[in-house]
Order: C-alpha cells, then sequence, then structure tokens
C-alpha cells in the first residue's frame, strides 16, 4: 500500500483525521538589549525558574514515566552551566531572549553530536528553549492542538511537556517526522499503547482534517485511504479491543507448553499497570532512570527504596533486574568517556561496571538489601557481555553479595556464537534483539536511514538467537528474549520455535501475542522457525513464517 513511511511503534492501526501541531515561533532576532545586562539577566533568571516549575508541576500531574521525564527538563533549565551561558550573553548586551536561544542552541549542538539516546535529547533542550523564549514574550508556549473529537496528531516531533499531557482518549495515533525508537514520543507511546509513526518523511505534507490510517505494525501512514482500507484497519481496531478485553491467562502453546510472557519496564511506576495486562514478571528491568540527567550515581538507599517498590509489585513472581547499561547513546560524565571515536565499540555495558567496579557493587547492594524478605524471585544480569570471562566474573559477583540467580544479556554476536560456554559459567541468558541486530548487521538501531536492516526477522539474526535457544536447551539453562521483538506476535512463534523459553515485552503488546501463542503447538513454532531461517532476507523470512503458521493453523481447524 502507498503512503508515508517510518518507523512503527508497536502492531496497531488508527483511522483518524488529522490535526496538525502548531510551529515553533520565529527564533527571537540578533539585536542589541535596550534594558540593560542586569535588567535582562533578571528576566532571563525569572523565566527558567517559572518554566522549571511548571514542568515539574505537569510532571505531577502526569505521574509515572512521564514524570520522570518532565523533572529531568525542569532540571535543564536549572543547570549551572547553561545558566552561566545566559548570563555571559546578557552581559554581551543581547536580549534575554536571544540569550536563552543561544545558549540553549549551544547545548543542543553538543547533545546531537553524541548521537543516540544523548542525541534524541537535542529535542527535549529546543521545547525549553521555546517555554522559556514564550514566558520572557508574554505568550503562550508551543503546545497541543485543542480538540474535542479523536484525532491523529501530527508534528515535526514532541518534546516531553507534550507527550506527557496528551488525553490518549482523544490521541488515537502520533506522526512525527523526526524522532527514532527510543525517543521519549516513542517510550511513552509504548507505555500507554498509542499507535505511532515516527521518523516519517513526508508527513509534513499532511492537512488538517485530512482523514489517514496510521498502520504501526507496517511503519506507514496512509492519506485519504479508499473504503476498504478504511474497512479493514477498522476490523484490525475491534479485534484488538475483543483481545484486550479477554480473560488474562498465562502464556501457553495451544499444545499446553508453557511460554512466560514478562514486561520490559523502564522504572517501577508501570509495575501496577503490566500486572493489570497479565505481566507473569518482570524479564527486563531497565535501572538506567536512576542514573540518567545526574551528576554522580544515586544512594544505595536511593537505589534499594526504587527496587523495593518494583519487588512488592512482583510479589512470587520473576523480576529480573539489568544492571547500568551505560556508555555508547548513554553516556554519564562519571562513568563513560566522553572522548570515545566509537562509543557503540567502546567502553559500554559490562565493560564501564567492570572499569567501575565501586558503581556496580553498590547497585548489587541495594538489589540484595531490596530483595530481602520480598517473596519476589530477584535475578540480576550484566548488559553487553561479549566473553566468557565477562560472564563468569559478574556472575561471581552477583553470589557474592547473596543473591542466588546471576546472568548476561546476549547482545553481541560472539556471546551468541559461544553461547555454550557462557551459559555454563552463569545461570541464565535474555537476548537483547535491538542491539543484537545492530551488531550483526552493522547498522544503527537509532539511525531511520538503515531502518530495512534493523530487523530482528533477519536470517542472521534468527541463527544467532538459535546459537543461544540450543545451548540453553543442552546446559538446561533459561534463555528468554527481551528486545522489542518479542512484541510481534508472528515473531513471538518464531523465537520460541527458535528455543526462547520466555518472552518480555512492553505490557501493552502481551495480549497480541499471548493470543499468537495459543494458536500453534511447539512443533509448530519450530517448523515456523525453521522456514524464517531458510529465507534470504528479512522480508521473506516474516512472509515464510507467516505461511508456515497459517498452514499449520488451518490444518487443525
Amino acid at each position: 500500500m502507498a503512503g508515508i513511511h517510518g518507523i512503527g511503534i508497536g502492531t496497531g492501526v488508527a483511522v483518524g483525521e488529522v490535526a496538525v501541531m502548531a510551529p515553533p515561533a520565529p527564533d527571537p532576532l540578533d539585536e542589541p538589549s535596550t534594558a540593560g545586562p542586569s535588567a535582562e539577566a533578571a528576566r532571563a533568571a525569572e523565566a527558567l525558574a517559572a518554566v522549571a516549575s511548571e514542568l515539574r508541576s505537569r510532571g505531577e500531574r502526569a505521574g509515572g514515566t512521564a514524570g520522570e521525564v518532565l523533572d529531568a527538563q525542569a532540571l535543564m533549565t536549572e543547570d549551572p552551566g547553561l545558566q552561566d551561558a545566559v548570563g555571559a550573553a546578557v552581559a554581551d548586551g543581547k536580549t534575554a531572549e536571544r540569550a536563552v536561544f543561544e545558549a540553549f542552541a549551544a547545548y543542543q549542538a553538543m547533545f546531537a553530536s553524541l548521537g543516540g539516546y544523548q542525541g534524541e535529547r537535542a529535542a527535549d533542550l529546543g521545547d525549553v528553549s521555546q517555554r522559556v523564549v514564550a514566558h520572557l514574550r508574554g505568550v503562550p508556549a508551543p503546545g497541543l492542538p485543542e480538540r474535542e473529537s479523536p484525532y491523529v496528531l501530527v508534528a515535526k516531533d514532541l518534546a516531553p511537556a507534550d507527550t506527557a499531557l496528551l488525553d490518549y482518549d482523544l490521541v488515537v495515533a502520533i506522526v512525527t517526522e523526526e524522532g527514532g525508537p527510543s525517543s521519549h514520543t516513542a517510550i511513552l507511546a509504548r507505555e500507554h499503547g498509542v499507535v505511532a509513526v515516527l521518523a516519517a518523511a513526508g508527513a509534513g505534507s499532511l492537512r488538517e482534517g485530512q482523514t489517514v490510517i496510521v498502520d504501526a505494525a507496517a511503519g506507514l501512514v496512509v492519506p485519504d485511504p479508499d473504503p476498504a482500507a478504511v474497512t479493514a484497519a477498522e476490523q484490525r481496531i475491534a479485534e484488538a479491543a475483543d483481545l484486550a478485553a479477554a480473560p488474562v491467562t498465562p502464556g501457553a502453546l495451544a499444545d499446553g507448553t508453557a511460554v512466560p510472557l514478562l514486561a520490559n519496564l523502564g522504572s517501577p511506576a508501570g509495575a501496577a499497570k503490566a500486572v493489570e495486562l497479565g505481566a507473569e514478571g518482570v524479564g527486563l528491568f531497565r535501572t538506567e532512570f536512576m542514573f540518567l540527567d545526574t551528576a554522580k550515581a544515586p544512594s544505595v538507599e536511593a537505589q534499594q527504596a526504587a527496587f523495593r517498590e518494583l519487588f512488592e509489585a512482583f510479589g512470587g513472581k520473576r523480576v529480573v533486574i539489568r544492571v547500568l547499561d551505560a556508555g555508547a547513546d548513554k553516556p554519564l560524565d562519571f562513568l563513560t568517556d566522553a572522548d570515545e571515536p566509537n562509543p557503540a565499540l567502546g567502553v559500554r555495558g559490562i565493560r564501564s561496571l567492570l572499569a567501575h567496579e565501586e558503581v556496580l557493587r553498590a547497585q548489587l547492594e541495594a538489589i540484595a538489601a531490596a530483595a530481602d524478605g520480598t517473596s519476589a524471585l530477584v535475578e540480576v544480569m550484566a548488559p553487553m557481555v561479549a566473553t566468557v570471562d565477562e560472564a563468569a566474573a559478574f556472575t561471581t559477583l552477583v553470589h557474592s553479595f547473596g543473591l542466588p540467580t546471576g546472568g548476561v544479556m546476549i547482545e553481541v554476536p560472539s556471546a551468541a556464537l559461544l553461547a555454550d560456554r557462557v551459559l555454563a559459567v552463569t545461570e541464565f541468558a535474555s537476548i537483547g534483539t535491538n542491539d543484537l541486530t545492530q551488531y550483526t548487521l552493522a547498522a544503527d538501531r537509532l539511525l531511520g536511514s538503515l531502518a530495512r536492516l534493523q530487523s530482528t526477522w533477519h536470517p542472521a539474526v534468527l541463527q544467532l538467537v538459535k546459537s543461544a535457544g540450543d545451548a540453553g536447551a543442552r546446559l538446561g539453562r533459561h534463555v528468554g528474549i527481551c528486545g522489542e521483538a518479542a512484541g510481534d506476535p508472528l515473531l513471538a512463534i518464531v523465537l520460541v520455535g527458535l528455543g526462547a523459553t520466555s518472552l518480555s515485552m512492553s505490557p501493552p503488546s502481551l495480549a497480541a501475542v499471548r493470543r499468537s501463542l495459543a494458536r500453534v503447538t511447539l512443533a509448530d513454532a519450530k517448523l515456523a522457525a525453521a522456514a524464517a531461517l531458510a529465507a534470504t532476507g528479512a522480508d521473506e523470512a516474516e512472509a515464510a513464517a507467516r505461511a508456515s503458521v497459517d498452514e499449520a493453523v488451518a490444518a487443525r481447524a
């Protein structure tokens, strides 16, 4: 189907009328101040403080991940270096508006040059700058369109202050020209289960009031669809609603083979919703939220409190904690080297932690203390493990803190190829399909222009998953999947056929994966996996797996 292509978030579909977000106001002119440096400095300080207060207030109302994001934005306005830059500009005779614009623009350029996670924070800085300048001008800040009926929000990009206050009863889908799979828009879209297509070049051509289909599964926006396409999309929407309302049951195949369905979480705030949606535990708890946008590592006590909240929400269930994954697209001033020429292949993940063992020890101490006295089945895993020695060193350290189960992430091809030896020195493995795909195909997973190479469906990636799954079966070790690929209902079948013993995903994906697995037996899943492995490319693998599953289901009908 022709249309505008982008990066889909999730597998849903939506139909609605476009509401275009107004573009930002013009940049302040570079003209001398008539009020004088002292007056301009006072105006700038008041505006920065007012915007910080407004962002924190919005964060308190929004709560959850959105609240954390807005609090981080408020901290940006209070950054001493940025405030010094504003002060220097007004001292040079610039207006407060121009001084704020230039200071934030310099910081944006610096963040953009870092790429990855920090690069996507550049848009957040731009939003804060716009809000401060609007306050100085005495005009409303750029924001969301006001609508009383459902709509598809179209924007160049969305800032956290906007996404945090979206009315998800009205916003049926989000389409942006910019952004990426790890942007705040993507994070919040997954958390709320809203249909989204990001990095959609050409979305700027969409008109106010125009009807569109937004198909996240296909990464496609279809303007002015014909009636048949609308009917098909509405049927998918109805099926999804029926599925969401179905009783929650444990994940299992048609022959009774258990496949636990777990949640990927970025903070304890999402725990209650994950339980409500049927998560049987946590397959990936990312701990980076405690470290990002901070000048130093959080205290053991602060980390312990966050872990305890999570463990209490999942009493009696498996909870897998991933220790800090810093470096590459998540640099930390106190932990990573900003001068690495190729940080994606640098000191990141377990390498960074072993080089700063005090940070890792503090995390393990906090996890052990939080786990004491709770019924959660706590396991701990290391990110970006590439060698047997790294796996052994980490597992030994985990045990030294009284934690019984240590494991590793398989995200580097070497770990998958040597999975039998890696699993011999640790207790479990979890495959991070996002990074495994990136490193297998040498395609930056944050680069929209390489989206076609960022597919876990590629037979080379699937072969590495099979290598790890086979090793786990031989050694009696658990090998789960915690990349976003686990949330693809068809790919989930293939991953089980390749040896995955559990699947962890964004909670809104649980229902669709649960239903998909219930359609097939383990034998069916293995046949679909074999068909995908025999293909020559990602598209061919997906088509072969779909045909195999459809044939198996039809044969039992």
